[in-house]
Protein backbone atom coordinates (compact mmCIF):
# COMPACT_ATOMS: atom_id res chain seq x y z
CA UNK A 1 0.00 0.00 0.00
CA UNK A 2 1.28 3.48 -0.95
CA UNK A 3 3.02 5.45 1.87
CA UNK A 4 0.24 8.26 2.93
CA UNK A 5 3.15 10.65 4.15
CA UNK A 6 5.67 9.65 0.73
CA UNK A 7 2.38 10.41 -1.59
CA UNK A 8 0.85 13.31 -0.23
CA UNK A 9 1.95 16.84 -1.34
CA UNK A 10 2.59 19.38 1.38
CA UNK A 11 -0.19 21.60 2.42
CA UNK A 12 -2.76 19.33 0.82
CA UNK A 13 -5.82 17.92 2.96
CA UNK A 14 -6.31 14.18 2.01
CA UNK A 15 -10.34 13.97 1.71
CA UNK A 16 -12.26 10.34 1.47
CA UNK A 17 -15.26 9.04 -0.01
CA UNK A 18 -17.71 7.23 2.29
CA UNK A 19 -20.49 5.78 -0.40
CA UNK A 20 -22.59 2.79 -0.26
CA UNK A 21 -26.51 2.20 -1.49
CA UNK A 22 -29.39 3.10 0.51
CA UNK A 23 -29.34 1.08 3.62
CA UNK A 24 -26.20 -0.49 3.23
CA UNK A 25 -24.76 0.43 6.49
CA UNK A 26 -22.88 3.75 5.75
CA UNK A 27 -24.27 5.27 9.38
CA UNK A 28 -23.83 2.84 11.29
CA UNK A 29 -19.72 2.44 10.50
CA UNK A 30 -19.56 6.20 10.76
CA UNK A 31 -20.62 5.86 14.10
CA UNK A 32 -17.80 3.82 15.38
CA UNK A 33 -15.51 4.95 13.03
CA UNK A 34 -15.61 8.56 14.49
CA UNK A 35 -14.86 7.13 17.96
CA UNK A 36 -11.90 5.83 16.92
CA UNK A 37 -8.74 7.93 18.29
CA UNK A 38 -7.42 7.64 14.84
CA UNK A 39 -10.22 10.16 13.72
CA UNK A 40 -8.97 13.33 15.65
CA UNK A 41 -8.94 16.48 13.71
CA UNK A 42 -11.10 15.65 11.27
CA UNK A 43 -14.24 16.84 9.97
CA UNK A 44 -17.20 14.66 8.63
CA UNK A 45 -19.49 16.06 5.83
CA UNK A 46 -22.69 14.19 5.03
CA UNK A 47 -25.13 14.48 2.60
CA UNK A 48 -28.95 14.22 2.30
CA UNK A 49 -31.67 13.98 -0.85
CA UNK A 50 -35.10 15.03 -0.46
CA UNK A 51 -37.24 18.24 -0.57
CA UNK A 52 -37.14 18.86 3.46
CA UNK A 53 -34.61 18.93 5.29
CA UNK A 54 -35.78 15.59 8.18
CA UNK A 55 -32.36 14.28 9.47
CA UNK A 56 -30.44 17.57 10.50
CA UNK A 57 -33.12 18.01 13.58
CA UNK A 58 -31.92 14.43 14.11
CA UNK A 59 -28.15 15.23 15.32
CA UNK A 60 -26.94 16.30 18.49
CA UNK A 61 -26.58 20.23 18.24
CA UNK A 62 -24.16 20.45 21.32
CA UNK A 63 -22.55 24.09 19.54
CA UNK A 64 -21.79 25.58 16.79
CA UNK A 65 -19.72 22.80 14.95
CA UNK A 66 -22.35 21.61 13.36
CA UNK A 67 -23.83 23.29 10.00
CA UNK A 68 -26.70 22.53 7.98
CA UNK A 69 -25.81 23.37 4.31
CA UNK A 70 -28.36 23.53 1.43
CA UNK A 71 -30.02 20.38 0.95
CA UNK A 72 -29.86 18.08 -1.99
CA UNK A 73 -27.86 15.24 -3.89
CA UNK A 74 -24.21 15.91 -3.46
CA UNK A 75 -23.85 14.41 -7.07
CA UNK A 76 -26.24 16.93 -8.96
CA UNK A 77 -24.75 19.91 -6.58
CA UNK A 78 -21.19 19.37 -6.71
CA UNK A 79 -20.38 22.84 -7.83
CA UNK A 80 -22.67 24.30 -4.86
CA UNK A 81 -22.40 22.76 -1.47
CA UNK A 82 -19.04 20.90 -1.77
CA UNK A 83 -17.30 23.37 -3.06
CA UNK A 84 -18.49 25.96 -0.67
CA UNK A 85 -17.88 24.04 2.49
CA UNK A 86 -14.35 22.63 1.43
CA UNK A 87 -13.44 26.79 0.22
CA UNK A 88 -14.69 28.06 3.65
CA UNK A 89 -13.47 25.06 5.86
CA UNK A 90 -9.71 25.86 3.82
CA UNK A 91 -10.47 29.46 4.69
CA UNK A 92 -10.84 29.33 8.42
CA UNK A 93 -8.10 26.75 8.44
CA UNK A 94 -5.56 29.17 6.76
CA UNK A 95 -6.13 32.04 9.34
CA UNK A 96 -5.56 30.13 11.82
CA UNK A 97 -9.16 30.06 13.54
CA UNK A 98 -9.17 26.13 13.88
CA UNK A 99 -6.17 23.93 14.19
CA UNK A 100 -4.55 21.70 11.89
CA UNK A 101 -6.84 19.40 9.97
CA UNK A 102 -5.98 15.49 9.07
CA UNK A 103 -8.47 14.61 7.62
CA UNK A 104 -12.17 15.33 5.47
CA UNK A 105 -14.18 12.51 5.06
CA UNK A 106 -17.21 12.42 3.33
CA UNK A 107 -20.66 10.50 3.59
CA UNK A 108 -22.68 10.86 0.48
CA UNK A 109 -26.88 10.19 0.35
CA UNK A 110 -27.30 6.30 -1.00
CA UNK A 111 -28.29 7.93 -4.19
CA UNK A 112 -24.91 9.80 -5.20
CA UNK A 113 -23.13 8.85 -7.94
CA UNK A 114 -19.30 9.21 -7.06
CA UNK A 115 -17.60 10.12 -10.40
CA UNK A 116 -18.72 13.61 -9.81
CA UNK A 117 -17.29 13.53 -6.60
CA UNK A 118 -13.67 12.91 -7.29
CA UNK A 119 -13.68 14.60 -10.63
CA UNK A 120 -14.59 17.77 -8.25
CA UNK A 121 -12.00 17.08 -5.99
CA UNK A 122 -9.70 16.28 -8.78
CA UNK A 123 -10.50 19.03 -11.83
CA UNK A 124 -11.67 22.11 -9.60
CA UNK A 125 -8.95 24.38 -9.48
CA UNK A 126 -9.35 26.00 -5.66
CA UNK A 127 -9.95 22.15 -4.61
CA UNK A 128 -7.26 20.54 -6.19
CA UNK A 129 -4.76 22.78 -5.03
CA UNK A 130 -5.77 22.47 -1.01
CA UNK A 131 -7.28 19.06 -1.28
CA UNK A 132 -6.72 15.42 -2.37
CA UNK A 133 -8.57 12.75 -3.05
CA UNK A 134 -7.28 10.35 -1.46
CA UNK A 135 -9.77 7.46 -1.95
CA UNK A 136 -13.46 5.84 -2.34
CA UNK A 137 -14.97 3.94 0.39
CA UNK A 138 -18.37 1.69 -0.65
CA UNK A 139 -19.93 -0.27 2.22
CA UNK A 140 -22.31 -2.71 0.27
CA UNK A 141 -24.88 -4.48 1.99
CA UNK A 142 -24.57 -8.24 1.80
CA UNK A 143 -27.92 -9.55 1.72
CA UNK A 144 -29.39 -6.95 -0.74
CA UNK A 145 -26.07 -5.85 -2.80
CA UNK A 146 -26.72 -8.08 -5.70
CA UNK A 147 -30.01 -6.97 -6.30
CA UNK A 148 -28.82 -3.15 -6.29
CA UNK A 149 -26.36 -3.79 -8.32
CA UNK A 150 -28.52 -5.29 -10.65
CA UNK A 151 -30.88 -3.03 -10.45
CA UNK A 152 -29.75 0.52 -9.58
CA UNK A 153 -26.50 2.41 -11.89
CA UNK A 154 -25.40 4.13 -8.76
CA UNK A 155 -24.71 1.39 -7.15
CA UNK A 156 -22.41 -0.36 -9.73
CA UNK A 157 -20.49 3.02 -9.79
CA UNK A 158 -20.05 3.05 -6.35
CA UNK A 159 -18.58 -0.26 -6.43
CA UNK A 160 -16.48 0.45 -9.58
CA UNK A 161 -15.10 3.52 -8.33
CA UNK A 162 -14.03 1.87 -4.55
CA UNK A 163 -10.33 1.54 -3.65
CA UNK A 164 -11.66 -0.35 -0.81
CA UNK A 165 -15.28 -2.95 -0.64
CA UNK A 166 -16.53 -2.47 2.87
CA UNK A 167 -19.26 -5.51 3.02
CA UNK A 168 -21.69 -5.68 5.57
CA UNK A 169 -24.66 -7.60 6.95
CA UNK A 170 -22.79 -10.51 6.11
CA UNK A 171 -24.94 -12.41 9.11
CA UNK A 172 -28.14 -11.66 7.35
CA UNK A 173 -26.44 -13.21 4.41
CA UNK A 174 -26.87 -16.70 3.22
CA UNK A 175 -23.74 -18.54 1.75
CA UNK A 176 -25.15 -18.93 -2.07
CA UNK A 177 -26.36 -15.32 -2.26
CA UNK A 178 -22.69 -14.53 -0.97
CA UNK A 179 -21.07 -16.14 -3.59
CA UNK A 180 -22.58 -14.37 -6.04
CA UNK A 181 -22.27 -10.73 -4.72
CA UNK A 182 -18.36 -11.67 -4.85
CA UNK A 183 -18.27 -12.68 -8.35
CA UNK A 184 -19.94 -10.08 -9.33
CA UNK A 185 -17.52 -7.50 -7.14
CA UNK A 186 -14.48 -9.00 -8.67
CA UNK A 187 -16.16 -8.63 -12.07
CA UNK A 188 -17.19 -5.04 -11.50
CA UNK A 189 -14.07 -4.19 -9.24
CA UNK A 190 -10.83 -6.55 -9.43
CA UNK A 191 -8.25 -4.57 -7.40
CA UNK A 192 -10.18 -2.85 -4.61
CA UNK A 193 -9.57 -4.05 -1.14
CA UNK A 194 -13.03 -6.07 0.30
CA UNK A 195 -13.35 -5.16 4.47
CA UNK A 196 -15.42 -7.30 6.63
CA UNK A 197 -17.64 -4.91 8.46
CA UNK A 198 -19.31 -6.18 11.43
CA UNK A 199 -21.36 -3.92 13.58
CA UNK A 200 -20.21 -0.90 11.70
CA UNK A 201 -16.68 -1.75 13.29
CA UNK A 202 -13.36 -1.59 10.26
CA UNK A 203 -10.27 0.12 11.97
CA UNK A 204 -9.37 3.30 10.98
CA UNK A 205 -5.80 2.87 9.66
CA UNK A 206 -7.21 0.10 7.64
CA UNK A 207 -9.54 2.32 5.62
CA UNK A 208 -7.08 5.29 4.73
CA UNK A 209 -3.74 6.09 3.47
CA UNK A 210 -4.19 5.08 -0.29
CA UNK A 211 -2.68 8.25 -1.69
CA UNK A 212 -3.53 9.88 -4.03
CA UNK A 213 -6.53 8.35 -6.38
CA UNK A 214 -6.51 7.13 -9.62
CA UNK A 215 -8.02 4.68 -12.07
CA UNK A 216 -5.21 2.21 -12.67
CA UNK A 217 -5.76 -1.12 -12.05
CA UNK A 218 -9.80 -0.53 -12.11
CA UNK A 219 -11.88 -1.08 -14.52
CA UNK A 220 -11.67 0.96 -17.43
CA UNK A 221 -15.11 2.81 -17.16
CA UNK A 222 -13.57 3.77 -14.65
CA UNK A 223 -11.02 5.96 -16.93
CA UNK A 224 -13.77 6.94 -19.16
CA UNK A 225 -16.46 8.04 -16.38
CA UNK A 226 -13.49 10.66 -15.09
CA UNK A 227 -12.43 11.59 -18.63
CA UNK A 228 -15.93 13.03 -19.85
CA UNK A 229 -16.06 14.15 -16.27
CA UNK A 230 -13.40 16.73 -17.15
CA UNK A 231 -15.21 17.42 -19.98
CA UNK A 232 -17.95 19.02 -18.10
CA UNK A 233 -15.25 21.53 -16.42
CA UNK A 234 -15.12 24.52 -19.36
CA UNK A 235 -12.97 27.46 -19.48
CA UNK A 236 -14.44 31.14 -18.63
CA UNK A 237 -13.31 34.64 -20.09
CA UNK A 238 -11.49 36.02 -17.07
CA UNK A 239 -13.92 38.73 -15.67
CA UNK A 240 -12.31 42.49 -15.27
CA UNK A 241 -9.92 42.83 -12.70
CA UNK A 242 -8.71 39.30 -12.82
CA UNK A 243 -5.05 39.17 -12.95
CA UNK A 244 -4.43 38.05 -16.87
CA UNK A 245 -4.14 34.38 -17.78
CA UNK A 246 -5.80 33.48 -14.14
CA UNK A 247 -7.88 30.60 -15.20
CA UNK A 248 -12.08 30.87 -14.34
CA UNK A 249 -13.94 27.34 -14.71
CA UNK A 250 -17.15 26.48 -15.10
CA UNK A 251 -19.04 23.46 -14.32
CA UNK A 252 -21.93 22.15 -16.85
CA UNK A 253 -24.90 21.19 -14.78
CA UNK A 254 -25.86 17.30 -15.34
CA UNK A 255 -28.80 15.52 -14.20
CA UNK A 256 -27.28 12.51 -12.50
CA UNK A 257 -30.58 10.19 -11.84
CA UNK A 258 -32.94 10.89 -15.13
CA UNK A 259 -36.82 11.29 -14.26
CA UNK A 260 -37.00 8.33 -12.38
CA UNK A 261 -35.97 9.44 -9.20
CA UNK A 262 -38.61 11.62 -7.15
CA UNK A 263 -39.17 13.10 -4.12
CA UNK A 264 -42.50 14.34 -2.05
CA UNK A 265 -43.53 14.87 1.57
CA UNK A 266 -46.56 14.45 3.27
CA UNK A 267 -47.81 16.49 6.33
CA UNK A 268 -49.84 15.96 9.24
CA UNK A 269 -51.95 18.76 10.92
CA UNK A 270 -52.73 16.72 13.78
CA UNK A 271 -50.93 13.81 16.16
CA UNK A 272 -51.76 10.53 14.30
CA UNK A 273 -53.08 7.64 16.11
CA UNK A 274 -50.52 4.97 16.21
CA UNK A 275 -51.93 1.78 15.50
CA UNK A 276 -54.11 3.41 12.14
CA UNK A 277 -50.57 4.83 11.03
CA UNK A 278 -48.22 1.74 11.61
CA UNK A 279 -50.76 -0.14 9.39
CA UNK A 280 -51.46 1.96 6.75
CA UNK A 281 -48.16 3.01 6.77
CA UNK A 282 -47.14 -1.03 6.24
CA UNK A 283 -49.71 -1.21 3.81
CA UNK A 284 -47.98 1.54 1.59
CA UNK A 285 -44.69 -0.07 1.74
CA UNK A 286 -46.35 -3.80 1.22
CA UNK A 287 -47.50 -2.08 -2.38
CA UNK A 288 -44.73 -0.11 -3.09
CA UNK A 289 -41.93 -0.95 -1.22
CA UNK A 290 -40.11 -1.95 -4.22
CA UNK A 291 -40.18 1.89 -5.73
CA UNK A 292 -39.86 3.45 -2.32
CA UNK A 293 -36.15 4.09 -1.91
CA UNK A 294 -36.11 5.60 1.75
CA UNK A 295 -39.49 7.18 3.98
CA UNK A 296 -38.22 8.86 6.67
CA UNK A 297 -39.86 11.54 8.73
CA UNK A 298 -40.52 12.58 12.05
CA UNK A 299 -43.92 12.31 13.56
CA UNK A 300 -46.42 13.68 16.41
CA UNK A 301 -48.63 10.64 17.89
CA UNK A 302 -51.51 11.12 19.76
CA UNK A 303 -50.93 10.69 23.85
CA UNK A 304 -47.02 11.62 23.46
CA UNK A 305 -45.73 14.87 23.40
CA UNK A 306 -42.07 13.75 21.79
CA UNK A 307 -41.85 13.20 18.17
CA UNK A 308 -41.25 10.02 16.93
CA UNK A 309 -38.54 8.86 14.25
CA UNK A 310 -39.55 7.59 11.01
CA UNK A 311 -36.89 5.18 8.83
CA UNK A 312 -37.96 2.88 6.19
CA UNK A 313 -35.43 1.29 3.20
CA UNK A 314 -38.19 -0.20 0.75
CA UNK A 315 -40.04 -2.29 2.31
CA UNK A 316 -37.48 -2.80 5.46
CA UNK A 317 -38.99 -0.62 8.52
CA UNK A 318 -36.69 0.53 11.33
CA UNK A 319 -37.57 0.47 15.21
CA UNK A 320 -39.11 4.03 15.63
CA UNK A 321 -37.16 5.86 18.44
CA UNK A 322 -38.23 8.90 20.41
CA UNK A 323 -36.45 11.83 20.68
CA UNK A 324 -35.96 14.05 23.98
CA UNK A 325 -38.26 16.76 22.23
CA UNK A 326 -39.60 18.45 19.25
CA UNK A 327 -36.34 20.68 17.66
CA UNK A 328 -36.76 24.81 18.79
CA UNK A 329 -36.98 25.86 14.95
CA UNK A 330 -37.45 25.26 11.40
CA UNK A 331 -39.65 23.16 9.69
CA UNK A 332 -40.86 21.51 13.07
CA UNK A 333 -41.36 24.34 15.40
CA UNK A 334 -45.36 23.75 14.42
CA UNK A 335 -44.63 20.29 15.72
CA UNK A 336 -46.62 19.26 12.86
CA UNK A 337 -45.44 15.95 11.58
CA UNK A 338 -43.88 15.11 8.02
CA UNK A 339 -42.95 12.02 6.44
CA UNK A 340 -40.42 12.43 3.17
CA UNK A 341 -40.89 9.42 0.22
CA UNK A 342 -37.93 9.18 -1.85
CA UNK A 343 -39.03 6.95 -4.52
CA UNK A 344 -38.09 5.75 -7.88
CA UNK A 345 -40.34 5.34 -11.28
CA UNK A 346 -43.82 6.03 -8.99
CA UNK A 347 -46.31 6.99 -11.30
CA UNK A 348 -48.39 10.17 -10.14
CA UNK A 349 -51.33 7.94 -9.01
CA UNK A 350 -49.77 6.35 -6.90
CA UNK A 351 -48.36 9.16 -5.13
CA UNK A 352 -51.81 10.53 -4.89
CA UNK A 353 -53.45 7.12 -3.12
CA UNK A 354 -50.23 7.31 -0.82
CA UNK A 355 -51.38 10.71 -0.13
CA UNK A 356 -54.97 9.75 0.26
CA UNK A 357 -53.73 6.59 2.75
CA UNK A 358 -52.19 8.81 5.35
CA UNK A 359 -55.28 11.73 5.31
CA UNK A 360 -57.40 9.00 6.38
CA UNK A 361 -55.77 6.82 8.56
CA UNK A 362 -58.02 3.68 10.42
CA UNK A 363 -58.76 4.05 14.17
CA UNK A 364 -57.09 1.44 16.59
CA UNK A 365 -60.06 -1.29 16.18
CA UNK A 366 -59.95 -0.85 12.79
CA UNK A 367 -56.36 -0.98 12.40
CA UNK A 368 -55.94 -3.92 14.45
CA UNK A 369 -58.56 -5.48 12.23
CA UNK A 370 -56.02 -5.10 9.83
CA UNK A 371 -53.16 -6.08 10.97
CA UNK A 372 -54.78 -9.39 12.34
CA UNK A 373 -55.62 -10.15 8.15
CA UNK A 374 -52.07 -9.25 7.04
CA UNK A 375 -49.54 -11.30 9.32
CA UNK A 376 -46.82 -10.57 6.77
CA UNK A 377 -47.28 -6.89 7.13
CA UNK A 378 -43.80 -5.15 7.11
CA UNK A 379 -44.70 -2.38 10.32
CA UNK A 380 -46.35 -5.02 12.07
CA UNK A 381 -43.60 -5.18 14.45
CA UNK A 382 -44.14 -1.32 15.29
CA UNK A 383 -47.69 -2.44 16.85
CA UNK A 384 -46.08 -3.14 20.31
CA UNK A 385 -45.11 0.61 20.30
CA UNK A 386 -41.60 -0.37 22.33
CA UNK A 387 -39.99 3.12 21.48
CA UNK A 388 -36.58 3.81 23.40
CA UNK A 389 -35.73 6.69 24.28
CA UNK A 390 -32.85 7.62 21.97
CA UNK A 391 -30.08 10.08 21.24
CA UNK A 392 -30.25 11.94 17.99
CA UNK A 393 -27.09 11.11 16.82
CA UNK A 394 -28.15 7.16 16.80
CA UNK A 395 -29.92 7.99 13.79
CA UNK A 396 -28.66 8.13 10.25
CA UNK A 397 -27.85 11.56 8.63
CA UNK A 398 -29.06 12.62 5.22
CA UNK A 399 -28.79 16.36 5.36
CA UNK A 400 -25.03 18.78 4.46
CA UNK A 401 -23.59 18.91 7.94
CA UNK A 402 -19.89 19.97 8.58
CA UNK A 403 -18.67 18.32 11.92
CA UNK A 404 -15.10 18.78 13.77
CA UNK A 405 -14.02 15.71 15.62
CA UNK A 406 -12.60 17.07 18.74
CA UNK A 407 -11.75 20.39 18.22
CA UNK A 408 -11.14 22.23 21.06
CA UNK A 409 -10.96 25.87 19.82
CA UNK A 410 -13.30 27.74 17.14
CA UNK A 411 -15.76 26.13 15.27
CA UNK A 412 -15.18 25.10 12.17
CA UNK A 413 -17.99 27.00 10.34
CA UNK A 414 -20.07 29.30 11.16
CA UNK A 415 -24.08 29.17 10.40
CA UNK A 416 -24.55 29.13 6.69
CA UNK A 417 -27.84 31.52 5.25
Amino acid sequence: MPSPVAERPVGRIPVSLLTGFLGAGKTTLLKQLMKDPAMAGSVLLINEFGEVGIDHHLVDRLDEHTLLLDSGCICCSVQGDLVRALRELHQRFSRREIPALSRVLIETTGLADPVPLVGTLMEERFVAARYLCDGVLTVVDAEHGLDQLGRYREAVRQVAMADRLLIGKGDLCDAATRTRLEAKLAALNPTALRLEVRHGKVPADRLFGGGIYAAAGKSPDVARWLMDERGRYRPLAAPAGLAHGAAVQRRLHVERHGDGVSSFVVRFEAPVPWPGFAVSLGRILAAHGQRLLRVKGLMAVAGDPQPHVIQCVQDAVYPPVRLPAWPADGAFADRCGRLVFIARDLEPAAVESIREALTDLPGTAAAMRMAAARPLLPTRCWLGRHMPVGSERDIELDAWFVRPKRFAKRPVIGTCD
